[in-house]
């Protein structure tokens, strides 16, 4: 459970002062992004009626503004920015945030992006074929069950954001951690994993923008390397937990 908290500060600024004021702002700015309390900032301006402005700011706890911001070295840099706009706040409060919340259409989901579950069926069949031609990993995937492709397809369909297919037919992260448990695998394997996958993708017609392949590349960096942690003889097995959700991350869709 997370302890973040958001706080509003909506504001009502002359119009004469607006400019002002958002110049003040973006010199306070450096305040809040130094501050390790901050998770993130937003100042935003209403459409229909410019005088009002509304400040988010999502802080890691309550207690860490009010005790560690405000009693930190960052904050009297902060306040002499903002004090001539005091006087014109109408709320400052904190929030704590709900369960409902979620993204919505604008940005497809990587599963989209990449084609679908026929997309990802097609790169695991690509990707088993070379690793059952491949010295490295052939001997790690010996005794491969025929339906091996088709599962992984629907944990990594449902990884990017597609249907949770594997969650209902399989489980959830414990499931997929648990096949990797005194597996100990190596470097050298978990390596020649990715770049195989890759290849796949490659083979399979996957969209190849930079966006999409970092934001792939980037879980199939993270997927291995759990899969290293958890297959040493000493790993303790995870609790239940659900699939992982894949996003873009860093990098959005690229809109020409």
């Amino acid at each position: 459970m997370t302890n973040q908290t958001v706080e509003y500060v909506r504001y009502r600024i002359p119009e004469e002062k607006s400019a002002k004021f958002l110049a003040a702002y973006t010199r306070a700015a450096g305040q809040l992004a130094a501050s390790p309390s901050c998770v993130d900032y937003e100042l935003a301006r209403c459409e229909e009626d410019f005088e009002h402005f509304v400040l988010r700011i999502t802080w890691t706890s309550t207690e860490d503004h009010v005790e560690g911001f405000r009693k930190s070295e960052l904050f009297p840099a902060f306040l002499a920015e903002i004090r001539p706009y005091i006087p014109y706040i109408e709320e400052m409060r904190h929030y704590t945030p709900t369960a409902v919340r979620g993204p919505g259409a604008s940005v497809p989901t990587l599963y989209a992006w990449a084609g679908g579950a026929e997309a990802f069926a097609r790169l695991t069949e690509v990707f088993y074929d070379k690793v059952l031609k491949d010295d490295v990993l052939a001997p790690v995937f010996s005794g491969l069950a025929p339906e091996h492709a088709a599962h992984v397809a629907l944990w990594l369909g449902e990884v990017f954001g597609g249907p949770p297919a594997y969650s209902e037919a399989q489980g959830g992260h414990g499931h997929m951690v648990a096949k990797h448990l005194g597996k100990n695998i190596t470097e050298v394997q978990r390596r020649r994993w990715v770049n195989l996958l890759q290849d796949a993708a490659d083979d399979a017609g996957l969209p190849t923008d930079a966006e999409f392949r970092s934001a792939f590349l980037a879980y199939a960096e993270w997927g291995t390397r759990l899969a290293v942690h958890f297959s040493a003889p000493d790993a303790t097995p995870p609790g239940d937990q659900p699939v992982p959700r894949w996003t873009w991350g860093a990098a959005p869709p690229y809109q020409p």
